[in-house]
């Protein structure tokens, strides 16, 4: 099992003249110190659940492309940019140039979006979840059509593209894509048809097992098979605090089958929390 760094809370020590060192500060530390991924959200307000929305917030593919020009071996994507955010050929092209920028360390993270109160804030339309769920099966047909070298035209149902030229390509051929979410009717088929991540909200390994299970089904029902996808799950609480103890609610969830647990930033010496983290985390959860 490996670690990744989501940084997702920009109340940073020292205020928001103090984000953009932070920031650096804290991509530089991860990719020193054996993390394996530097993700941010895609939101334009912070999320009501974890800070009020007016808590400062960056825009995701500014901020990883700053990343990727500070980095060596990071992998860098968004947990996860959410359909309705861009006009879909124009986020696979985004993508497609944050994965050329840095050399092939991109991931192409992709949800059905859920933010109401950003999307109405800035004007930009929230369709219901039946239309953000079709568009996002819609996004991934047109990201498989542009990494391909069919640049001709696409028609979908809510998008016409004359064209689908995306150059220079992927260095890869291809980024991977990564699901969010745990919906089991929707998010989860989508993950068995063409995902080659899934990243989940269940750190509790009774509830990580049953969404598994869910998982085993559809990719049973579309002829997949389940290994072909890496399960990522974003966990609470700060491994440097308790080293040990960290590591130990991990190896339920290692065994269950994820390879990568997500933590979230902490505000202050940001250096300091990722050498620690490098040092005794990093390799107990590698020998999971």
């Amino acid at each position: 099992m490996d670690i990744g760094l989501h940084f997702m809370n920009f109340s940073v020590a020292g205020g928001e003249a103090a984000i953009p060192d932070a920031f650096a500060e804290a991509a530089i530390a991860a990719d020193d110190h054996g993390f394996d991924r530097l993700t941010v959200m895609d939101h334009w307000f912070q999320m009501e659940r974890f800070a009020p929305a007016t808590e400062p917030m960056l825009e995701a593919y500014t901020a990883l492309g700053v990343a990727a020009g500070l980095t060596k071996r990071l992998r860098l994507g968004t947990l996860v940019t959410g359909v309705t955010y861009r006009w879909p050929a124009v986020l696979v092209k985004t993508a497609t140039t944050l994965d050329v920028l840095s050399r092939g360390r991109a991931f192409f993270g992709i949800g059905a979006a859920w933010y109401e109160r950003e999307h109405l804030g800035l004007g930009v339309p929230y369709p219901p979840i039946a239309e953000r769920f079709a568009r996002l099966e819609e996004l991934i047909a047109i990201a498989q059509q542009m990494w391909s070298p069919d640049e001709g035209a696409f028609e979908g149902p809510f998008t016409t593209l004359a064209e689908t030229i995306c150059q220079p390509a992927p260095p890869r051929g291809r980024i991977p894509i990564l699901i969010g979410g745990g919906g089991e009717r929707k998010t989860l088929r989508l993950v068995a048809q063409h995902a080659d991540e899934a990243n989940l909200l269940a750190d509790d390994p009774e509830l990580l097992a049953h969404k598994l299970q869910v998982l085993r089904a559809h990719c049973a029902d579309v002829g997949r098979d389940p290994a072909e996808i890496r399960i990522t799950v974003l966990v609470g609480g700060d491994p440097a605090a308790d080293p040990a103890a960290f590591v130990e609610r991990m190896r339920p969830i290692a065994e269950l089958g994820a390879t990568q647990v997500q933590v979230r930033n902490p505000t202050a010496d940001l250096a300091g929390w990722a050498a620690k983290v490098g040092e005794e985390v990093v390799p107990r959860l590698a020998a999971l």
